[in-house]
């Protein structure tokens, strides 16, 4: 495989912006975010028992997750569900999915950590992949990927 980049088209790949979350669920976590260290798990768990689409709940719940093997879990199912979304908003398996569009934030923030999680538990080709597809679908994030 080459480093050197292709480019198909003057204007480059199609981009692919995720539909908004549900305003409730944006607001119910910003909630759970902001509790004290005992609560927030929990609550945000009850956010995403709530809203079981919600890719940024998963983000955050794999963060607050009580060890590397429950994140990785969270992390996955919000990749996953972050791959239907992205397929029903249009994307085809190639193209940009950027930062820059706050709506696309939960599924990068649950690629990048499944990529970190992979690693902790010695899947080094499983994180290396995540790494690459989300440079891929960003190439302006850092090397070492973006704080959530």
């Amino acid at each position: 495989m080459s480093d050197i980049p292709i480019s198909l088209s003057s204007s480059g790949p199609p981009e692919t912006v995720l539909d908004p979350e549900p305003t409730e669920a944006l607001t119910a976590l910003a909630r759970a975010l902001a509790a004290a260290d005992s609560e927030r798990r929990a609550l945000i768990s009850d956010v995403v028992a709530r809203f079981p689409q919600f890719l940024e709940g998963w983000a955050r719940l794999g963060s607050e997750a009580r060890d590397t093997v429950e994140a990785y879990a969270c992390f996955r199912v919000g990749y996953h569900r972050g791959l239907d979304r992205l397929r029903r908003s249009g994307w085809r398996g190639s193209g940009y999915v950027r930062w820059n569009h706050p709506h696309n934030r939960g599924f990068l923030l649950a690629l990048a950590g499944l990529a970190r999680t992979a690693a902790e538990l010695g899947e080094w080709e499983e994180a290396q992949r995540c790494e690459h597809f989300l440079h891929q679908l960003d190439p302006r994030l850092p090397p070492e990927g973006f704080d959530s």
